[in-house]
């Protein structure tokens, strides 16, 4: 999958890109969109987002999707994003919370506690060993039924998304911070059968850029 960025220069990226983040939702939208209409959030009453970045993606979920007495949960390593989001969904102050985490893959929140854990465009940023330990945390902090909900960057079909991510993966074996330390990946490859029944797999391209959205349920304890 080549190299990727240390947790600490991943900080560092985003706390110098900032607000600037948000001009991605050229691409990122249309994913997000087909993200929420698979999720179920209508009937959530606990999300935990992995990586809430500026808070864009957590104010669109507790404005439109979320039910009025839900809460919400954030976490990411950047100070810079955690003081956006923070910020940006103050509005829903007391159901919201967004924590600083050191960068780790390990979670620190309660077992079960979730009914929805969400991560969009950070699995593409870790290495394999990242994914599928923040994949187990998933699984631990989320109830029987619980669902997980994705979205990343992935590897190109048609020929100008080959082109586009074959360019975008060239510049990031030169230098992973030119590009914020994204790569496509393959988010299926690291489901494990035994923890996650796939519900919807969807690759959404725009501009070239294809993004793939998966949403799983929890299995084991029964379930």
């Amino acid at each position: 999958m080549g190299a990727t960025l240390s947790h600490a220069a991943t900080r560092a990226v985003y706390d110098r890109i900032g607000g600037w983040l948000d001009t991605q939702r050229f691409y990122e939208d249309a994913a997000i969109a087909e993200l929420f209409t698979h999720s179920a959030f209508g009937s959530a009453t606990s999300v935990f987002e992995l990586g809430t970045g500026t808070g864009r993606v957590a104010a669109r979920l507790l404005r439109e999707h979320l039910p009025a007495g839900s809460r919400y949960q954030g976490v990411d390593s950047s100070p810079t994003m955690v003081g956006l989001a923070r910020a940006r969904l103050q509005r829903w102050h007391g159901r919201a919370t967004v924590t600083l985490t050191e960068g780790s893959p390990r979670l620190d929140a309660p077992q079960a506690a979730f009914d929805r854990f969400l991560s969009t465009y950070v699995l593409d940023l870790l290495s394999a060993d990242d994914i599928r330990a923040v994949l187990a945390e998933a699984h631990r902090l989320l109830a029987p039924n619980g669902r997980l909900c994705l979205v990343s960057a992935t590897h190109g079909r048609s020929t100008l998304e080959r082109l586009v991510m074959g360019a975008a993966g060239g510049v990031h074996r030169l230098s992973p911070q030119l590009v914020g330390g994204c790569r496509a990946i393959d988010l299926r490859s690291f489901l494990e059968a035994e923890r996650w029944r796939v519900s919807h797999h969807q690759v959404v391209s725009k501009w070239g850029i294809p993004s793939e959205v998966v949403v799983c349920l929890r299995r084991g304890d029964g379930s």
